[in-house]
């Protein structure tokens, strides 16, 4: 075999070896999906409470922190207390339903008042300040996660203490 002359277009051969290992690369890597990569959520929630309702909604409020690596969403919520949980959020001064929630890798979801939260419609009884009222948290990626919200003072505002 004779040495490659400067300048002269490479043999087939390293090309086919390069195209190769081009394409084995491209397909390990393609194989990895940005959730292994990213590692998993790792969701837990704190500071749960609801208002006592006055009338036949009610409005529930947690934070959901993500200490994993991999962000997730809220997608709904389910209550023995509604047939109807919606999820809200406030733009523009205006509360509108939504259909999820980001919760960021390494940080938060707030549900508070004056924001996003959970919207209890047409509640089958009204809850006494002092009860608990049981919600499952559903999400894209993690399993559900059932909470107790605790009952409160009508105007409780943890935010203003």
């Amino acid at each position: 075999m004779t040495p490659a002359t400067p300048g002269a277009p490479r043999t087939r051969p390293r090309t086919a070896v390069a195209a190769a290992i081009a394409l084995a690369a491209a397909l390990a890597l393609g194989g990895c999906s940005s959730q292994e990569a990213d590692g998993k959520p790792e969701l837990k929630v704190s500071g749960a409470f609801m208002p006592k309702p006055v009338g036949d909604m009610a409005a529930g409020f947690l934070t959901i922190g993500n200490s994993g690596g991999a962000a997730d969403k809220l997608t709904s919520v389910t209550s023995p207390l509604s047939d109807d949980v919606q999820i809200h959020e406030v733009k523009d001064q205006k509360m509108r339903r939504a259909t999820s929630f980001e919760i960021p890798a390494n940080g938060e979801l707030r549900l508070e008042r004056g924001g996003s939260h959970i919207m209890f419609m047409d509640i089958k009884r009204e809850p006494k300040q002092g009860d608990k009222v049981a919600v499952e948290l559903h999400f894209e990626r993690s399993g559900p996660i059932t909470v107790d919200l605790p009952v409160e003072a009508a105007g409780h505002n943890p935010a203003h203490r």
